[in-house]
């Protein structure tokens, strides 16, 4: 199979789909592996890398787009990179379809096969795609939460650890999964009171048991969420509804029940966000500020930690892009439903139900699009 590496460019997105590690092995297995020049720059890696595991290198996107008939990325196409996508045209990438109607039908008309990393699943219910840029976006969560609580960008002038004399910051952890786990045990590291929210009485025990003695967990509703965001410097959105939108779990009328210059970091907003009020931004522009309250949306944090990102993204997909490269894209779903599941859009036809329920699409069999 022909494998295109595109690289990135939506804003300050630094990491690339493909490490120089993983085109050695698909270049062994006698794949072809073409990157676009200085794809893996941003994440540490030079065109030379990959010439040196067997790829080639191409110097324009379109030339990518043109050769390839399996594209990795690390982000969704964006309206520059939309007529690029061909019919018939494997893209494995992040989607992220339920939050922007726009990419959807764009990718619909396209008649590309669109193989969304967010909605491959085990049979457990893991996500193994999101949860190394989940664990990425927990952790980071705290990192930049802390930063913005800081006065001089208009946060409360909150240090997390607290010192000595003065109570520590405190934490509210909106969803137990990957995300609040990490950010719940980051903030519990840095010396924070943290309360962690979810709505499964199983995973609070789990993480009852597992996390220090400075996080509390409590069943997530209404009524608890608005008593603990008039006492919380930094709240996290940490809800994910795999494939589908996120649920608003503050409204804007609760905004005014926090204190001035509490501190929100919305993870969910690549999936519509867990907030009402929050809309993406970008690395170059991070934060905003509503009814006093700081929100930093950022759709792609994990493109500020590229190397780390990419590594870990690449160690995660590698093994379900060796299983497309070598038996065609529909034969690997046929085998693993892992990968089926995964299926979004395929030749202008929604096959999966939290795609076709956000925009009120018709639902098409995934079995008999693999059967044509």
């Amino acid at each position: 199979m022909i494998i295109g590496v595109p690289k990135e460019i939506k804003s300050n997105e630094n990491r690339v789909a493909l490490t120089p590690a993983g085109a050695l092995e698909l270049t062994k297995r006698g794949h072809s592996v073409f990157v676009q020049s200085t794809a893996g720059e941003g994440s540490g890696f030079e065109d030379d890398d990959y010439v040196e595991a067997g790829a080639k290198v191409l110097q324009t996107a379109e030339e990518i787009w043109a050769k390839a008939e399996m594209i990795m990325k690390v982000k969704e196409p964006i309206a520059e990179e939309y007529a690029r996508c061909r019919a018939n045209q494997l893209i494995f990438t992040y989607f992220h379809f339920a939050s922007s109607e726009e990419l959807t039908h764009a990718m619909i008309k396209s008649g590309a096969i669109c193989l969304a990393y967010e909605t491959v699943e085990t049979k457990d219910r893991q996500l193994p795609l999101l949860i190394p840029m989940s664990e990425v976006a927990g952790r980071m969560a705290i990192q930049e939460g802390a930063k913005f609580l800081e006065k001089p960008v208009k946060g409360r002038g909150v240090l997390l650890g607290g010192v000595p004399g003065v109570e520590p910051g405190k934490v509210l952890v909106i969803g137990g999964g990957i995300v609040g786990t990490q950010a719940a045990k980051m903030a519990a590291g840095l010396g924070a009171q943290v309360t962690l929210l979810d709505v499964s009485l199983p995973r609070l025990r789990y993480l009852s048991d597992i996390m220090p003695a400075n996080v509390t967990t409590m069943y997530s509703n209404e009524y608890n969420i608005r008593r603990l965001i008039q006492t919380h410097d930094l709240i996290i959105g940490a809800v994910l509804i795999p494939g589908a939108k996120a649920p608003s779990l503050i409204t804007r009328d609760m905004l005014k029940l926090m204190r001035k210059g509490t501190v929100i970091v919305d993870v969910a907003v690549d999936q519509g966000g867990c907030i009402e009020t929050t809309h993406p931004t970008t690395h170059a522009d991070p934060t905003y500020i509503i009814d006093d309250v700081v929100h930093y949306c950022v759709a792609n944090m994990p493109g500020a930690v590229p190397f780390t990102s990419t590594v870990a993204l690449t160690n995660a997909t590698l093994p379900y892009a060796l299983q497309l490269a070598q038996k065609g894209w529909q034969q690997a779903c046929k085998d693993n439903l892992e990968l089926r599941l995964g299926l979004n859009v395929v030749r202008g036809k929604v096959v999966y139900k939290g795609v076709a329920d956000a925009f009120g699409l018709k639902l098409e069999d995934v079995e008999k699009v693999l059967d044509k």
